[in-house]
């Protein structure tokens, strides 16, 4: 044994090297880095780089144990897994993956570790004694732990059965003749010696041997059962993906846009994405949580403040998305002073909090999940000029809008209207998103009350840029419809005091529907939804509150 575990060794330490530089995903925030991956006496072990060989691996596994996968759909990755311990490796060739799949199989294969003819049971002569044989199983020359079936292990305990049955008829001939011999000198000497009854014992034993094997087989046949309960789960896991996927595909052909693949593990954003619902919802919540507690704001830009009454000859009204703005704001308007009740039923209450009301009605396009939203919101001294200019105004957008990357004024069309672009902060595991809209303010008279200060609103609608298409970068495109409509209530002093702000408030009613675009769970995305707009709502008008309270009124 001695000789042959040390050739064992000898094989081992004289095995070539194999090593180079190979992608490695890292983590949720540094994505794939690549590594010096080094292939030596039956152990994988990886460095930041190969000048840092001298420093020690920074993670080593062994390959004794190791389960070599590679992935279904990217063809230049593999993954390398000892038990709960995964090592997700990509190459940059479809070539140079096989040649390490191979390398890795080569070792495996020479370690009797693999799945060729040396790890194959061996059926043993009836001549091999209980000793030997029990030896051999305590050293590992048979049972072997690799990746092995549990028809194997049935053909294996088969085997070894017929092998006890073998030795103890064997053994039960060779006490047979000793209770012969016995006999026999028993009847020439004349002596009462006792007389073991070597039969029934060799009997008791096989039965004993054979319960036990029995016993064994029956548990590998719950274990099997167990083993076919769980293929039929993988293969519903596997058809609701594809049902995912087919859903995906049709969204993406009827708005007739490409979304370039983002690449990443099989836990990123995607139809593939193995990431629970729970998983998933927490990353992206913690990527939220993060942007809030971001101190440092971009550069602003550096714009001077846009007028919100436009006059009479305005440019906007000889440019082509005009007539689309004029009948979409007309419309955004009449349905946002609509009560609950009066919009249709469906509307389910999800957020309160003090004199804010949030709705939402849930309704998804092909899979995919575009709520609509309707919040109700009373906020003490400021008023709905104020409201609606800071949120029009680019000049203050970076301060409110905590998810927002970078924002171009793609066209200034006029001074009441804009057109946008906004590339947003990517949260894991979700893709970056990026958005293209016009953004139009208008004042409206006040029906109610003519006296009274007039209503003013802000209605953001997604568009078309020639120069920045949709879904052909590294950005997924979000398509919106939102408006905020702002109406003021003044409680004017008894005594005829000039009115400050604590004799204002502005009811704000806020509507949108967001198409996220991409893929996303429906769990997840309401869940986001549910804990986000709230919190925006009270975000922005804390905002406003702070900018304007030591300024005039702007009625």
């Amino acid at each position: 044994m001695a000789d042959e575990h040390s050739s064992e060794e000898s094989d081992n330490e004289n095995q070539t090297e194999f090593a180079g530089v190979l992608s490695k995903w890292t983590n949720y925030i540094h994505g794939w880095q690549d590594r010096y991956i080094v292939l030596k006496h039956g152990t994988l072990s990886y460095y930041k780089s190969e000048h840092e060989r001298g420093f020690g691996c920074r993670g080593a596994l062994s390959l004794a144990k190791a389960v070599l996968k590679p992935h279904e759909f990217d063809e230049c990755r593999f993954d390398v897994a000892v038990n709960d311990c995964v090592w997700y490796l990509r190459a940059d060739t479809v070539e140079l993956k096989q040649s390490w799949l191979e390398a890795l199989e080569a070792f495996r294969i020479e370690s009797g570790y693999g799945t060729g003819s040396e790890n194959s049971l061996k059926r043993h002569d009836s001549s091999v004694s209980l000793q030997s044989n029990n030896h051999s199983t305590a050293s590992g020359g048979s049972f072997k732990r690799g990746s092995r079936t549990l028809r194997e292990k049935l053909a294996e305990i088969e085997t070894y059965k017929d092998i006890l049955n073998q030795q103890i008829d064997t053994l039960q001939k060779y006490f047979d003749s000793c209770v012969d011999n016995v006999s026999k000198k028993e009847s020439s000497n004349k002596e009462n010696l006792p007389v073991i009854d070597f039969k029934g014992e060799a009997i008791t034993f096989k039965t004993t041997t054979e319960a036990v094997i029995d016993t064994l087989s029956h548990c590998a046949e719950l274990v099997a059962q167990r083993e076919e309960s769980w293929r039929k789960r993988l293969d519903r896991e596997k058809e609701r993906r594809r049902h995912s996927e087919i859903l995906s595909q049709k969204y993406f052909q009827q708005m007739q846009k490409s979304r370039n693949a983002h690449p990443g593990p099989d836990m990123e954003e995607g139809p593939h994405s193995v990431l629970a619902d729970d998983e998933f919802y927490d990353a992206v919540e913690s990527g939220l949580d993060k942007m809030e507690e971001e101190q440092e704001l971009r550069e602003k830009l550096k714009t001077g403040q846009i007028p919100v009454t436009p006059p009479p000859t305005s440019p906007a009204l000889q440019h082509r998305l005009w007539p689309d703005i004029d009948r979409l704001v007309k419309q955004q308007v009449a349905m946002s002073r609509m009560g609950i009740g009066d919009c249709g039923t469906g509307w389910q209450l999800f957020a309160e909090d003090g004199e804010m009301k949030m709705y939402r009605r849930e309704e998804e396009i092909d899979g995919m999940v575009v709520d609509p939203l309707k919040a109700v919101h009373i906020v003490k001294g400021i008023t709905g000029h104020e409201v609606c200019h800071y949120f029009f105004n680019p000049k203050y957008r970076y301060d409110w809008e905590t998810t927002l990357e970078h924002m171009t004024v793609l066209e200034n069309i006029s001074d009441d209207t804009l057109v946008f672009l906004q590339t947003h902060k990517r949260i894991w595991p979700a893709s970056q998103r990026d958005v293209v809209f016009w953004s139009h303010i208008r004042k409206l008279p006040n029906d109610q009350d003519r006296d009274g200060p007039d209503i003013w609103t802000v209605v953001n609608n997604s568009t078309e840029s020639p120069e920045h298409p949709a879904n052909v970068g590294k950005c997924v495109r979000i398509y919106l419809t939102v408006c905020l409509l702002c109406q003021t209530r003044v409680h004017p002093p008894k005594d005829g005091a000039p009115i400050t702000r604590d004799d204002v408030s502005c009811k704000i009613t806020y509507c949108s529907v967001v198409n996220p675009g991409g893929w996303a769970p429906a769990s997840v995305l309401r869940a986001v939804y549910k804990r986000e707009y709230p919190k925006f709502l009270k975000r922005f008008t804390a905002y406003v509150i702070n900018q304007t309270k030591n300024k005039p009124l702007m009625f």
